[in-house]
């Protein structure tokens, strides 16, 4: 992990930027010694098949017709 600090990172950020692409480095920027951010390189996201069912939603079932109109005691009474 490189440590710099702000001004140097300003300074020289497409060269830091550049490092952090090529080589995974993480980079340390800090003020008066302190951490204040981290620049490191993102994992690539895996690719989601959108055709395909989310496992979290098999548990959900509708046991009635949602598209079935409701019956008049259903409805609120100002609406009726």
């Amino acid at each position: 992990m490189t440590t710099v600090n702000v001004e140097e990172a300003a300074a020289s950020f497409p060269k830091l930027l550049a490092a952090v692409e090529e080589t995974g480095e993480t980079v340390l920027i800090c003020r008066e010694g302190k951490p204040v951010a981290e620049l490191k390189a993102t994992t690539p996201r895996a690719k989601i098949d959108r055709l395909k069912p989310n496992p979290d939603l098999k548990p959900i079932a509708i046991n009635y017709d949602p598209t079935e109109p409701l019956s008049e005691d259903e409805w609120p009474s100002e609406y009726r």
